[in-house]
C-alpha cells in the first residue's frame, strides 16, 4: 500500500489443556505456552507496531502466590522488547536456582508468565495517546479471583460516549473515556454482580466463603455476563478477555466486521486474529483451524472445556474486506487466492486502457503488499496474449513456416520491478519545499526498461489519500518517460470514513471524495454541498437508527469512471506530461473475488452497524464546517 493506514491489532489467546510437566516432558520445557505466544505475536506484527501487550495467569496457585503477570511495551520493536523482558526475568531466576531447571512445581511457584492461560496482543495507536497505559492487556484487579479481568481486543465502538453515560447511571466513576477501559468496566459490572449471585446462592446452600470460592469458578456462566455487557455495544470488535480463576472468552461482533479464528486438540485451545498464525505456530492443517461466527464466542472454562455459544443475534454478516485486500497475511490459502482474483478481475479494464498492445506494455507493482494482486494480473495479462497468439496462428494457417511460428509463440508479457521502496528516510529538513522533494524519494525506478512507446501498468492494493502516489510514484514513474502510466487499484475508491477499527475517519482525506467535491464545482453543482450539510445537521439529535447516509449524494452526480479521472487530474503534478490514467476495482467485481468478506462501507457507504451512519453524518458536518476533528 503506498498510502500507509494504520489499522486495526491483532490478538492472541492460549489454554493450556495439561499440567506444565506435560510439556516440559514432551517439549523439553514448561515454557511452552510462553513461547507459543511470542511465535503467534510475531506472526501477527503486520496488525500493529506501536505497542504490544501480554498477560497470563497461573492456575490453582496457593493463596499469596502471584498468579497474574503482565508486560506491556511502546519501544520501536516492542513485541521483541516485551519478550526480552520476560526472558531477562526468567533467565534471572533460574540462573540464580540452577537446581531448580527440571523443578516445573518450583519453577511455577517461583517463575512468572509461567501460567497456563495467555493472552497477548499487538497494537497500532489509530488515534490518542499512545503511552504505555494505553497499550492492551488491560487489567481490573481485585483480591477475590473471580473478579480479576483482563481484557485486550482489537476492536472500535463507534457510541463510546453513550456507553460511558450508561456506566454512569449504573454508579460507577470511570477513569477514563477510552473504549478499553468503557468496555472492561461493562464486562466487569457483570463480572461482579454474577459472583455476587452465585455467592449468596451458595450460601443458601450452605457453604461458606472459602467453600463457595472453587463453586463458584465451576458455576460462573462466562455468556451471560457477556450478553449482558456487550447488549448495547455498537462497532467492529474481537474482545478477548481472561478471568483471574482461569476461564477464558473471546467475543466476535455480530456483523463480523473484525475476525477471529480456533483451533482446538487435546493440549491446547487457541485464539487468534488470523488463521495462517495458527496453522503456522501449531503446525495445523487449513481445515483445522475454524473461524469464529459472528456474534459467537469462543469460551474455556478452568477445566480446560472450550464451548461456541451464541452471544448476540447476528446481524447481516459484513466481514471487513479490507483484511483480505491489504491487513490480513497473504499467507492465508483463502486470501492469497481472493488477492490474485482481485487482480485478474481489473485486466478487461487494464486491456481497454493499453488498446489491446500487450507488446508495448510493462507491467509491474508497487511494493510490497500489491504483488499478490499483481500475480493475478499478470496471469490474466498471459491470457490475453495466448489469445492473441492463437488468432494470429489461425489467420495465417496457411502460410505458417517453422520461424514464423516460432516467433508468434516467442511473445512475452513483459513484467518488471519498477518500484523499489527505499528504508524509510528520516526528514530533519522541515521546509515543506524540501520536505516533499524528500518524500518524492521514498520509492526509487528500475531504469532502462522502458521505452518511449511503453505503457507502464503498476497496481497498488489501495488508494487513500493519493499523497505517495502524486508526491512520489507517480512523479518518479514519468522520469521513466513512458508514452502512458496507468495505475491500478485492487480496492473499489474509497469514499466513506471507517470507525470499526482503520485510521480512515476524515473525509477530506480521501482523495475520491476531494475529486468529487472538485467534480461539483466544475459542474457548477456545489450547492450540493450545502444541501447535503443542511440533511446532515438536521439529523444530529436522531437516534442512529434513524440516520441516513446522505453524503452518497455527494458522489451521485457521477460514475465511477468520472471520479477516477478527476482523481487522476488530482494526483498528476503540472510539470508531468505523460498521460496519467488510474483504475479502480469495482465494488461487484471485490464481491465476486472476496465473496466471504462483503464490509464493504468505505467503498459503499453501507454501515454494518448504525452507529455508522452516525460517524459519516459527523464527518460531513466536520468538512463543512472546517473541524479536524474525528467523528467518533
Amino acid at each position: 500500500m503506498s498510502d500507509a493506514i494504520k489499522h486495526e491489532c491483532g490478538i492472541a489467546v492460549i489454554r493450556l489443556k495439561k499440567p506444565l510437566q506435560f510439556y516440559k516432558d514432551k517439549y523439553g520445557t514448561a515454557f511452552y505456552g510462553v513461547n507459543k505466544m511470542y511465535l503467534m505475536m510475531e506472526k501477527q506484527h503486520n496488525r500493529g507496531q506501536d505497542g504490544a501487550g501480554f498477560a497470563s495467569i497461573k492456575l490453582d496457585v496457593a493463596p499469596g502466590e502471584r498468579y497474574i503477570s503482565r508486560q506491556r511495551s511502546t519501544a520501536q520493536q516492542p513485541i521483541q522488547d516485551i519478550f526480552a523482558e520476560i526472558n531477562n526475568r526468567i533467565n534471572t531466576i533460574m540462573t540464580s536456582n540452577p537446581d531448580k531447571k527440571d523443578d516445573v512445581a518450583w519453577q511455577k511457584s517461583n517463575v512468572p508468565y509461567i501460567g497456563e492461560l495467555l493472552l497477548g496482543h499487538v497494537r497500532y495507536g489509530t488515534f490518542g495517546k499512545n503511552s504505555v497505559e494505553s497499550v492492551h492487556p488491560f487489567l481490573r484487579q481485585n483480591n477475590w479471583m473471580h473478579r480479576n479481568l483482563i481484557v485486550a481486543g482489537n476492536f472500535n465502538m463507534t457510541n463510546v460516549s453513550q456507553l460511558f453515560e450508561k456506566l454512569i447511571s449504573l454508579g460507577q466513576h470511570p477513569k477514563e473515556r477510552a473504549d478499553t477501559i468503557t468496555v472492561m468496566e461493562k464486562i466487569g459490572h457483570f463480572l461482579d454482580d454474577e459472583v455476587s449471585k452465585l455467592y449468596k446462592k451458595l450460601k443458601k446452600e450452605g457453604f461458606n466463603k472459602q467453600q463457595a470460592s472453587p463453586k463458584i469458578a465451576q458455576r460462573l456462566k462466562v455468556g451471560k455476563i457477556l450478553k449482558r455487557a456487550s447488549k448495547d455495544w455498537d462497532g467492529g470488535y474481537a474482545m478477548a478477555g481472561l478471568l483471574g480463576h482461569g476461564d477464558a472468552f473471546v467475543l466476535r461482533d455480530p456483523a463480523g466486521i473484525r475476525p477471529a479464528y480456533y483451533y482446538e486438540d487435546d493440549e491446547v485451545a487457541v485464539v487468534a486474529s488470523e488463521r495462517p498464525v495458527i496453522q503456522t505456530a501449531f503446525n495445523v492443517p487449513f481445515d483445522e483451524v475454524k473461524e469464529l461466527d459472528p456474534g459467537a464466542a469462543v469460551i474455556v472454562k478452568k477445566s480446560g472445556e472450550l464451548s461456541i455459544e451464541q452471544i448476540l443475534t447476528p446481524l447481516a454478516r459484513k466481514a471487513c474486506s479490507f483484511e483480505r485486500i491489504y491487513f490480513s497475511r497473504g499467507s492465508d490459502a483463502e486470501i492469497y487466492k481472493e488477492r490474485k482474483m482481485l487482480g485478474r478481475l481489473l485486466m478487461p479494464e487494464v486491456l481497454k486502457s493499453i488498446d489491446y498492445d500487450t507488446k508495448n506494455s510493462v507491467f509491474s507493482f508497487i511494493p510490497n503488499t500489491a504483488e499478490t494482486s499483481f500475480y493475478g494480473m499478470v496471469e490474466a495479462a498471459q491470457d490475453e496474449l495466448n489469445r492473441q497468439k492463437g488468432e494470429e496462428i489461425l489467420a495465417n494457417k496457411d502460410n505458417l513456416d517453422p520461424s514464423s511460428i516460432e516467433r508468434i509463440l516467442s511473445r512475452r508479457l513483459r513484467t518488471e520491478k519498477i518500484a523499489i521502496k527505499d528504508a524509510k528516510l528520516r526528514t530533519f529538513i522541515t521546509e515543506d519545499s524540501s520536505r516533499d522533494d524528500l518524500v518524492a524519494h521514498v520509492y526509487d525506478i528500475t531504469y532502462g526498461v522502458i521505452k518511449p512507446e511503453d505503457k507502464l501498468v503498476i497496481i497498488d492494493d489501495s488508494i487513500v489519500r493519493g499523497t505517495t502516489l502524486k508526491k512520489s510514484i507517480i512523479k518518479m514513474m514519468a522520469r521513466l518517460n513512458p508514452a502512458k502510466i496507468i495505475v491500478v487499484s485492487s480496492a473499489p475508491q474509497i469514499r466513506y470514513p471507517d470507525c470499526y477499527g482503520i485510521d480512515m475517519a476524515k473525509l477530506e482525506d480521501f482523495i475520491a471524495f476531494r475529486a468529487a467535491i472538485e467534480l461539483l464545482k466544475d459542474h457548477g453543482k456545489d450547492g450540493l454541498i450545502d444541501e447535503v450539510y443542511n440533511k446532515c445537521k438536521a439529523q444530529e439529535a436522531f437516534e442512529d437508527k434513524d440516520v441516513i447516509n446522505y453524503v452518497k449524494e455527494i458522489y451521485a452526480p457521477f460514475t465511477q469512471k468520472e471520479v477516477s479521472k478527476k482523481i487522476a487530474e488530482l494526483l498528476t503534478d503540472p510539470s508531468i506530461k505523460t498521460e496519467v490514467e488510474i483504475i479502480y476495482q469495482t465494488v461487484e467485481n471485490l464481491h465476486q473475488a472476496c465473496p466471504k468478506n462483503l464490509g464493504d462501507w468505505y467503498f459503499t457507504g453501507d454501515y454494518p452497524t448504525d452507529g455508522g451512519h452516525r460517524v459519516v453524518n459527523k464527518a460531513f458536518i466536520n468538512f463543512v464546517e472546517g473541524n479536524n476533528a474525528r467523528a467518533y
